[in-house]
């Protein structure tokens, strides 16, 4: 799948890791900064958006790929062995490419549409409350799957993406319905919002491939 590694490297890393002597201050900092990575990957992704390979290009901005995001325990440095301090490297959830690329591409369509749905002579209520719904379920699921995925379980995973698929092909009817495609106040933001749709459908379906390879793989160890 290129540069997403759908591993996200946290195969025992908690274990490997030790006890965390991280308060309530050194969290927040830590969240904040995975913050600042969404922010970093929509940026990238926004400016990108004439790019049909922006998919893969801004992965390489985000520097995914590198040893950093590696699995092996080689590459890690003897100061990681004991992550008891706010300056070490910890993996979490927050730091998978797929959450980060997921949460950015959603954030970014949730903010365009919060800001064209504020106004109800623009959008219909109806419509605003559909679709920011159908918005929420894809997202969920997909954070879900990403769940699934850290823990190494890729059937739950893939059964999981496939109902973020669900959620995110009812955003797409919404956006295809007749009164919404008539519509001149949401016609160039449609065409964005394909975009978007379209390239979590793709980063997704990679990582659906990788899964069943995986678990084919698995099996036939197995046998």
């Amino acid at each position: 799948m290129g540069n997403f590694d759908s591993d996200g490297g946290s195969e025992n890393q908690w274990e490997d890791r030790g006890e965390l002597a991280w308060n309530e201050f050194d969290w927040e900092r830590y969240l904040r900064e995975q913050d600042e990575s969404v922010e970093r990957y929509l940026g990238f992704y926004q400016a990108a958006r004439l790019d049909p390979e922006r998919i893969d290009h801004v992965a390489e901005k985000m520097q995914w790929g590198e040893d950093d995001w590696s699995d092996d325990p080689e590459t890690d440095d003897d100061d990681d062995d004991t992550a008891d301090g706010p300056g070490e490297d910890v993996y979490t959830l927050h730091k998978n490419p797929i959450f980060i690329a997921t949460k950015a591409i959603y954030l970014g369509l949730n903010r365009a549409w919060e800001t064209l749905a504020v106004d109800s002579g623009k959008v219909p209520t109806r419509l605003a409350v559909q679709f920011l719904l159908s918005l929420q379920r894809g997202e969920e699921f997909a954070v879900q799957a990403i769940h699934a995925l850290d823990f190494g379980d890729y059937a739950m995973a893939v059964s999981l993406f496939k109902r973020a698929l669900g959620a995110l092909n009812q955003s797409l009817a919404l956006l295809n319905a007749e009164a919404t495609a008539a519509d001149p106040a949401l016609v160039g933001w449609r065409e964005d919002a394909f975009a978007a749709f379209f390239d979590l459908r793709e980063v997704w379906l990679r990582v659906i491939t990788e899964c069943r390879e995986e678990f084919d793989r698995t099996g036939e160890d197995e046998d």
